[in-house]
């Protein structure tokens, strides 16, 4: 494995993808770490162990005890009542099953993890009719500043950017944006590293793009920084839009499913490697966590394999107590050499 890499060649993959889309194929060209390693020929369905495909400990920080916020974009009217409480009770069951849990564990031996919901909100602010990175990474350093996190620890913590029915994600950066002063080279790095669907087409959520997740630095005052400096705390995000017809990953019958699924993804993801973003600032891989040296993070493997069957990644499993089902993505087993609901 390389110390640093080349944006413009390889981009880590910190994404939610739907299988086959343009987004999809658009990042996988760009995902791979190494050498790739000869594999049987594709499954015809289902699964068997490729443990080639397993994650490595690449010794960047990893989130043991996870807390997580959801922030509703869009206000009040812009928002079903009846999804954010099922979105709500979905991803906070889903996350803290001892069952789903007991996958994750397998990347923290000799450690007890835990998850758990803060209360959740609407944002009072319109919702735009296409958000973008720089965008959501604003939005996240606002929601941190005016004390969405409450006592819990940003080092932690994850911020969960919901987008409303409409809203289009792209994964670039807004149309005229500049980085601060000083920033200019981390900012050509990270411009280097986008994901083109076309030579002028940033991947974005209408060719296969459900959510990411990342972080930026927030200063006392406020402001956002491209690389951390003194003072700074680390935020962390993920967003992810609501998913029906042809935008994002539709699935499920209904729609606040895809957002629970899609989050569930990024969530995981964000615990086993939360400074993904800062590898793609800086070119420096030893800050990933876990992450396949066939490219991709605990989510991404699921849904590479699956192709376009991705009902036998993306469905409704049962509650370890009993209490119902949970709509989820299932999460990289290294343990079985594929996606897993249990240990």
């Amino acid at each position: 494995m390389q110390e640093n890499f080349d944006p413009a060649a390889i981009r880590p993959l910190n994404v939610s993808l739907r299988a086959g889309s343009p987004a999809y194929h658009a990042y996988n060209a760009r995902a791979d770490l190494s050498v790739p390693v000869p594999e049987p020929e594709e499954l015809a369905a289902g699964f068997r162990p490729r443990k080639s495909l397993n994650l490595h400990n690449f010794g960047g920080k990893t989130i043991t005890d996870l807390v997580f916020v959801n922030r509703y974009l869009g206000g009040a009217a812009a928002w079903d009542a009846a999804d954010i409480a099922s979105i709500d009770a979905a991803l906070s069951k889903a996350m803290a099953d001892s069952d789903l849990q007991s996958v994750i564990a397998q990347y923290y031996p000799g450690a007890t993890i835990s998850s758990r919901m803060l209360a959740s909100a609407v944002l009072p602010d319109a919702a735009p009719a296409t958000i973008y990175k720089d965008q959501v990474e604003a939005l996240a350093a606002r929601i941190f500043t005016a004390g969405g996190l409450g006592g819990a620890d940003p080092a932690s913590t994850v911020i969960n950017v919901m987008l409303p029915s409409g809203v289009v994600l792209v994964d670039g950066f807004s149309p005229g944006f500049a980085p601060p002063a000083g920033a200019e080279a981390e900012h050509e790095r990270r411009e280097h590293s986008i994901i083109k669907i076309d030579d002028d087409q940033d991947a974005d959520s209408k060719h296969g793009l459900g959510g990411y997740h990342g972080s930026v630095h927030v200063g006392a005052d406020g402001t956002t920084h491209v690389s951390i400096a003194a003072g700074d705390t680390t935020v962390y995000y993920a967003v992810g839009v609501y998913s029906e017809g042809d935008n994002g990953i539709p699935v499920f019958d209904q729609p606040w499913k895809n957002v629970v699924a899609t989050f569930y993804h990024e969530l995981n993801e964000a615990r086993t490697d939360p400074d993904v973003e800062d590898v793609i600032r800086t070119n420096d891989t030893s800050m990933l966590g876990w992450y396949s040296r066939r490219g991709g993070e605990i989510g991404d493997i699921p849904i590479n394999e699956a192709g376009a069957n991705l009902d036998l990644v993306m469905l409704e499993v049962k509650l370890a107590d009993g209490s119902g089902t949970v709509p989820v993505q299932l999460m990289w087993s290294n343990h079985d050499g594929g996606p897993a609901s249990r240990l």
